[in-house]
């Protein structure tokens, strides 16, 4: 299994400002990290804890 890229939020950040910050040349940023990091989706609001980990990309292909 592969390691995938991540970013931590900054102090201060929410998640609109760090998908922003990761995928600027995307359309719908948020929407985007939010399909790759179901533990942000499940969560009410947009608020990020310094210790939480936001995937930058999608998990990888399963090898059935």
């Amino acid at each position: 299994m592969g390691l995938r890229r991540f970013v931590s939020p900054e102090p201060g950040e929410d998640l609109e400002s760090v998908a922003t910050r990761v995928l600027p040349e995307t359309s719908d940023p948020v929407n985007q990290l939010l399909s790759w990091n179901l533990h942000l989706a499940a969560r009410r609001g947009r608020v990020l804890l310094p210790s939480d980990i936001v995937f930058t990309e999608p998990p990888p292909a399963s090898r059935e």
